[in-house]
């Protein structure tokens, strides 16, 4: 199940615009692309300022690997798709139908489950593709086309996609 209508605990600043966190039990729980117009709120939490430092590290060098505790509250399905997800090397993509295959789903039902991932770039869900384009992302949130960051992220991490 998704975090819904949670507060920010931090709003930092990325290149791909504000970055939403939050954090529970002194594990990440949450990150989401937030509207250019979203104000920033400092991280405060030890957690929350490394995070932020680490998220810094990535946008310099996309071989960056975070070293974060977190927590997930999703299905089983989910759970299993977002391991997929997690696998997928940077500089790589797989279509939804080549993860499907590797948690016995349909490719749907795993484009549901990537547009529902509570951790994206920690988890990246950025690298998952259609068979012919890139397919969607953030699953439309708050009506808003966030396309243009998934392009951005995968020519930040150098991958081929159709």
């Amino acid at each position: 199940m998704r975090i819904e209508n949670m507060s920010y605990h931090a709003v930092i600043a990325s290149p791909v615009g504000p970055l939403g966190l939050a954090e529970h039990d002194a594990q990440l729980v949450l990150l989401e692309f937030l509207p250019p117009s979203a104000p920033l709120l400092a991280a405060t939490s030890p957690l929350l300022v490394e995070a932020t430092r680490q998220l810094a590290c990535y946008f310099q060098n996309p071989l960056f690997v975070f070293d974060l505790p977190w927590a997930l509250s999703v299905s089983a399905h989910q759970h299993k798709v977002l391991a997929a997800i997690a696998a997928i090397p940077v500089g790589n993509v797989q279509t939804y139908a080549e993860i499907s295959k590797c948690v016995q789903s349909s490719p749907r039902a795993v484009g549901g489950a990537c547009g529902k991932n509570p951790l994206p770039l920690f988890i990246p869900c950025h690298r998952v593709v259609a068979a012919k384009g890139l397919g969607g992302f953030n699953a439309g949130r708050s009506g808003v086309d966030w396309l243009p960051i998934k392009r951005w992220l995968l020519n930040h991490e150098q991958a081929s996609y159709g």
